[in-house]
């Protein structure tokens, strides 16, 4: 009966990434996450950070090895890329169990956020541990902060 049911998925989080942005600005401090929600099903879910040195890009993956996501840069936009396998419900014996609830999104995703000017995308690296994949994003060194020292005339 519940078989035939799929995920819906119409790419909204592709065009809302501009409106998280704007919240993001609005309340810097991180409030804009209380107000909004990421569309139903989206995965993986990822959090962004921005420090003075680099742009930080969480994902959040559980049940993916370093092979299962491809990670692409072009245009200021990070992609990512994916197939997450579905896990099979089988009894003892090997044979497969009627499943009457399903949360744990599996298939082919792709994510892409808009990444801020400024960054040194030659220079990007990723990491993975523990189900979570941490891209690092440096900025360009001529828009880092720097330090003027005041010397006494």
């Amino acid at each position: 009966m519940f078989g035939d049911l799929k995920r819906f998925d119409s790419g909204a989080s592709q065009r809302l990434d501009w409106f998280r942005q704007l919240m993001d600005e609005v309340f810097p401090d991180g409030r804009a996450a209380d107000i909004r929600a990421v569309p139903r099903g989206s995965f993986p879910m990822i959090n962004v950070a921005r420090s003075d040195d680099a742009v930080r890009v969480y994902v959040f993956a559980a049940g993916l090895a370093p092979g299962d996501l491809t990670i692409d840069i072009q245009d200021s936009v990070l992609t990512l890329r994916g197939r997450r396998e579905p896990v099979a419900a089988n009894d003892d014996e090997g044979s497969a169990r009627p499943v009457f609830r399903r949360e744990r999104v599996s298939g082919e995703f792709v994510r892409a956020i808009a990444l801020p000017d400024g960054l040194d995308t030659e220079r990007a690296e990723a990491r993975h541990a523990n189900g979570v994949f941490e891209i690092v994003l440096p900025k360009r060194e001529e828009l880092k902060p720097r330090r003027i020292e005041v010397q006494v005339a």
